[in-house]
């Protein structure tokens, strides 16, 4: 897992340095600079990494233990003779059988870093989604702002010729002061929007860690669709349902949840297993250098734990020569027992049962509103499509309807600032068009995320499902 991060951490730096070169700046580059822009992002792997250190040291908790004591007291008395003992001394402790604990412990431990692991690419995911967004918000601004000084231009020249149709008799000067209204409205519209497009630059800016935006490479393009061929969209649909069933990012997050609570009920159903430890100690003593006694022991541990009691046997034995062919034998045996160790223990296993079952429930729940959210989506991003197709409709229309009174103009049935309105009206439309595009655009993406898709990814699931259409 570090691995993966450590090759994420590079890919997006050779990007980054890529891009850079070229200043310019695509969908995919901008999620990237936003990942290695973002501090949250960068101070929760380091934690992900330092907790993947730490498990993997755990491993030590199934080798033996090792210790080294070393004293030394020295006793001066007034009566009786003074006495100087050093000890120096080893030992060394082994589990032999916990009823398979340590090992359900390990698994908990690395269900734990699956999950934070998890939570870290969802948070990911959300950082790139607010740099994509973001770069959205920015083309179809720009889109629109295009739009409306294009109108201007449009109108101005409107506006001069008519001008010269008041100076010349041939037009009434309150249509004039109507047109100045107009290009007044339209040019205080272009400032307030220009004002906008400012501020989400900059902070598009500050979420990829930039001065000044790169070129955005990106366009909206009005005229794109991925949903013209997929006529039956109901097939479509429960194709995603079943997709974002099984591949959703927080359906996974409960499932990883349920096992781990199947896991902690596991750890405590064997609970009520003894443990068994075996030890040994080594020592060597004397009152000076060089030290001349030496002793040895072995001995085994067990020990019961639960609610009500908690015992802990320990017996051993040892060996501490004397001379050639003489020595001492010891022997301990020795037994503690607590009674009402931990009554509320017991309820322990009973509270996981618990939880673990509301955790089933809410899955099951959550298992059939993801199928309908993905279902859902498939149909909004439909009539997305059917709105950004009626947009460029009505534009069209409202195109031919410009050239109509164009003609009519020429022909004296209406006045100049009437076509002006018309233009106007126009250009609401195509802002419309844009707006539509952009939509669709963000409904693409949110099915995007519900079927663990990265950006782009949704032509190919398309592509698909065309191929699959009964």
């Amino acid at each position: 897992m570090l691995v993966k991060i450590a090759i994420l951490l590079f890919f997006c730096t050779f990007t980054a340095l890529f891009s850079a070169e070229n200043n310019t700046l695509t969908f995919s580059q901008a999620a990237e600079f936003a990942v290695l822009a973002s501090s949250d992002l960068r101070h929760a792997n380091e934690m992900q990494a330092a907790a993947e250190g730490a498990w993997k040291w755990g491993l030590r908790s199934f080798f033996p233990r090792l210790s080294f004591t070393v004293s030394e007291n020295d006793r001066l008395q007034y009566l009786g003779a003074d006495s100087f003992i050093k000890n120096y001394g080893i030992s060394i402790e082994q589990l032999m059988f916990d009823g398979g604990r340590t090992i359900i412990s390990r698994k908990l431990e690395r269900m734990d870093l699956d999950l934070a692991f998890s939570k870290l690419q969802r948070m990911t995911g959300d950082i790139e989604e607010s740099a994509i967004t973001a770069y959205r918000n920015v083309l179809s601004s720009r889109a629109i702002l295009e739009i409306k000084k294009s109108a201007l231009i449009v109108l101005d020249e409107q506006r001069r010729i008519l001008n010269e149709e008041v100076i010349l008799g041939l037009a009434l000067p309150v249509d004039l002061a109507g047109a100045d209204i107009k290009l007044a409205d339209a040019k205080i519209e272009i400032i307030l929007l220009e004002l906008d497009i400012m501020e989400i630059e900059k902070q598009f800016a500050e979420i990829l860690g930039f001065d000044v935006l790169p070129v955005l490479i990106e366009k909206v393009d009005i005229n794109r669709s991925i949903w013209t061929d997929l006529q039956n969209t109901l097939f479509a649909a429960s194709a995603a349902a079943a997709i974002a069933k099984d591949q959703n990012p927080d359906l996974n997050e409960i499932r990883f949840s349920i096992n781990k609570k199947q896991m902690e009920l596991k750890y405590l159903s064997s609970s009520w297993i003894p443990s068994l430890r075996l030890n040994g100690n080594f020592g060597l003593s004397g009152q000076s250098y060089p030290l001349t006694r030496s002793n040895w022991s072995v001995g085994i541990n067990i020990e019961l734990s639960g609610p009500w009691i908690h015992n802990r046997f320990a017996a051993q034995t040892g060996w501490e020569p004397l001379s050639f062919g003489q020595y001492d034998r010891t022997a301990m045996i020795q037994n503690s027992f607590t009674p009402f160790y931990d009554p509320s223990a017991r309820y322990s296993k009973k509270q996981v049962q618990l939880v673990l079952a509301l955790e089933q429930e809410k899955y099951i729940v959550f298992f059939e509103r993801i199928g309908r959210t993905a279902f859902n989506a498939v149909e909004k991003c439909a009539l997305a499509e059917q709105k950004r197709n009626l947009a460029l409709e009505a534009a069209a229309i409202g195109s031919e309807r410009c050239r109509i009174e164009d003609i009519r103009l020429n022909l004296g049935h209406i006045t100049r600032l009437k076509l002006m309105e018309v233009l106007i009206e126009q250009t609401q439309r195509e802002i419309a068009v844009v707006e539509a595009a952009a939509a669709l655009l963000q409904a693409e993406r949110e099915l995007e995320r519900l079927l663990n898709l990265q950006p782009g990814e949704l032509d190919n699931f398309t592509n698909i499902l065309i191929e699959r259409l009964p």
